[in-house]
């Protein structure tokens, strides 16, 4: 190809804009195996002091009085034995109660498998690509004054309404449970490339995923995080439910989307039962 076709493919091509999201609450997750060998050397004298320290300290974290909450999850079927789940206004919060838990002597006796640091977040994907076009439309560009004025007042709206406002802000759901975790990107190889795809393609796209999940409304609660640039991964996703086995329907489905058939990458799961700081401790001490 001549420089001048090469030129001319790469101006009728679309830009593959990225979509504008909006963020809360900082979440951090951290996944850890016990050194059994090494609990097993603990005293009997020393076991109910590190046992009230433990206790002690999770239930703080649960529930801080700057806001957010944490959760212990005793992981089934995993090379690790417990997840701890934290969700924090900001990112410094975050730092604080991984090191104040550092601090407990039981941390001690566990050894990180996997950890997943990202935020919480809404993609606005048909939002910005109804603003793209009426930028196009109007002889203007993505980015410029009246698209950004545009694309501030519809964050502001969709971030103003309950629905988002429970993405953003999760709440442990009591009456579910079950819990699952797992990272995931989007693929870039060549012909399958997330990101080469334009705006409106993906909007699509990602309309037609979000049907599949509303259809378990009421049966799964799922928090999207994002981690582009905080994780290796993309996103993480933390599903809650009343029975383990909705995660099973609600996967499946999701994967015969076209979305994640053509380009989603998918980590270690990881699923356990949310327990109370004593229940856990004292299972594993």
């Amino acid at each position: 190809m001549t420089d001048d076709l090469a030129t001319s493919a790469s101006a009728e091509r679309p830009r593959a804009h990225p979509p504008e999201t909006t963020e809360g609450w900082y979440a951090f997750h951290q996944i850890l195996a016990f050194d059994r060998a090494a609990l097993r050397r603990i005293a009997p004298d020393d076991r109910a002091r590190i046992r009230v320290e433990a206790e002690s300290a999770l239930d703080a974290a649960s529930a801080p009085a700057t806001g957010g909450w944490s959760a212990v999850v005793p992981l089934v079927g995993s090379r690790a034995d417990v997840m701890l789940v934290h969700f924090r206004p900001t990112f410094d919060g975050i730092g604080d109660v991984q090191r104040s838990l550092a601090r407990v002597e039981l941390l001690d006796f566990l050894r990180p498998v996997y950890t997943f640091l990202s935020v919480t977040e809404a993609g606005l994907y048909h939002a910005s690509a109804q603003l793209a076009a009426d930028a196009t439309a109007r002889g203007g560009a993505v980015g410029d004054a009246t698209h950004r004025a545009a694309m501030d007042a519809r964050v502001d709206a969709e971030r103003a309404s309950p629905h988002v406002q429970r993405r953003l802000f999760p709440t442990l759901p009591p009456e579910m449970p079950y819990v699952c975790f797992y990272p995931m990107s989007k693929r870039r190889v060549p012909g399958q490339n997330w990101y080469a795809l334009p705006l409106d393609e993906r909007s699509r796209l990602m309309m037609a995923h979000g049907m599949t999940g509303r259809g378990y409304a009421g049966r799964v609660v799922q928090v999207i995080t994002g981690a582009l640039g905080l994780d290796a991964w993309e996103w993480g996703v933390t599903l809650f439910a009343a029975d383990p086995l909705a995660f099973k329907k609600i996967v499946t489905d999701m994967r015969f989307d076209e979305v994640s058939a053509q380009y989603a990458e998918f980590g270690d799961f990881y699923v356990g039962r949310v327990s109370s700081a004593r229940d856990w401790i004292t299972e594993a001490l």
